[in-house]
């Protein structure tokens, strides 16, 4: 097998620019919808979006790498960092790590990308890890570094990565391309296909011990900021992760020669998916400032409380709708007390309701 380090062009990639001028307008007008759309919420409920947008991508991030985190302390941990006030609770290493990434990524986006800032990531990655031999550096082990599935004895190798030994020139070379090809840069690129390549050509030198899925996707992130000018905000992990198996069959398509229009064509569609997510979680914020405006002095503590509930559950809400027993676990109220309550949270607008008996949910009265 040949992979496409191996070719004799490497790394120059291959891809008509002009099949994807569509998907770059798209990322702009989007982009300027998402931080016009941010200027409506008020400057609490922006720091809250940050944060929870921050959380949710560490989560996402390590999720796709088979790695459960903690949703509710990284988000203390983020707070932390950004000087605000948390609950104090106790935070694993691998959810500090992850925290502190995230939070370096959005404060110095337009840094230029060095091989200290990555080799920092990593350890902020690996923190807590006893079974590396390398963290805070380039791989050195001699066995080649090889992405496979299957059983032990008949592994499938997806991918072989450059051997140890080649690792230092291969990012050397990768961290010019990157900082020259930056928006103003001498070698500029349009900026869904410079995010795109950024994250196959780091993917393909693999220049990490573990970690490098997170470090290419923090990359992208980077990348897609430096040309906006601002951090994105988007939801790239959740959105990868939400497709994950299309995302490793997309990498395995292209890392085996050079021609990768098939890919940058998949990255953009999950950029402009992930911008897509990211408005729906402002206009949520939005219709929730709304919501609270119109009822609250009309809700007593008990339907407070439930409706805290379900916007926390993001603008999906509960899946399927909440039913009168939801209620009365959230709330505490005996049965007839919740049929109450639920009444009149219809009466007045603040809940639809739909079915009927033992069918019966609601959802809140808002837009999207």
């Amino acid at each position: 097998m040949t992979w496409n380090w191996q070719q004799r062009n490497w790394p120059q990639f291959v891809y008509n620019a002009e099949d994807f001028r569509e998907q770059e307008q798209q990322f702009f007008e989007k982009a300027g919808m998402i931080h016009g759309s941010f200027q409506h919420i008020e400057a609490g409920d922006q720091e809250d979006l940050r944060i929870d947008l921050f959380s949710q991508e560490a989560v996402k991030t390590s999720e796709i790498e088979g790695e459960i985190l903690n949703r509710d302390s990284i988000h203390s941990s983020i707070r932390k960092q950004l000087g605000l006030q948390t609950d104090h609770r106790r935070i694993k290493p691998a959810e500090q790590g992850i925290a502190e990434m995230m939070v370096d990524l959005y404060r110095n986006y337009e840094v230029p990308l060095t091989r200290e800032i990555l080799f920092s990531w990593h350890e902020m990655l690996m923190n807590g890890r006893r079974d590396l031999l390398d963290i805070g550096r380039y791989r050195r082990h001699e066995d080649p570094m090889q992405i496979v599935s299957g059983h032990i004895g008949k592994p499938k190798i997806h991918f072989e990565a450059p051997p140890s030994k080649q690792v230092m020139e291969e990012m050397k070379s990768f961290l010019a391309w990157f900082n020259h090809s930056i928006k103003g840069g001498k070698n500029e690129l349009p900026v869904l296909i410079r995010a795109a390549i950024a994250h196959l050509y780091f993917e393909s030198i693999h220049p990490f011990e573990d970690g490098n899925g997170r470090l290419g996707r923090a990359i992208s992130e980077k990348s897609l900021s430096q040309s906006l000018g601002r951090p994105t905000l988007i939801a790239l992990s959740h959105t990868i992760q939400e497709h994950k198996k299309s995302y490793y069959e997309a990498l395995e398509s292209n890392n085996k020669d050079l021609d990768i229009g098939d890919w940058i064509s998949y990255f953009c569609q999950i950029v402009l998916n992930a911008q897509d997510y990211t408005q729906s979680t402002i206009s949520f914020i939005i219709e929730k400032g709304k919501f609270y405006k119109r009822f609250e002095k009309q809700l007593n503590e008990r339907q407070l409380k439930v409706v805290g509930r379900i916007f926390r559950e993001g603008f999906g809400g509960f899946k399927g709708g909440m039913s009168a027993k939801n209620y009365q676990t959230i709330s505490g109220a005996p049965s007839a007390t919740a049929t109450r309550d639920l009444t009149k949270m219809v009466e007045i607008g603040a809940l639809r309701r739909v079915g009927e008996l033992k069918s019966t949910r609601y959802f809140l009265n808002i837009q999207g």
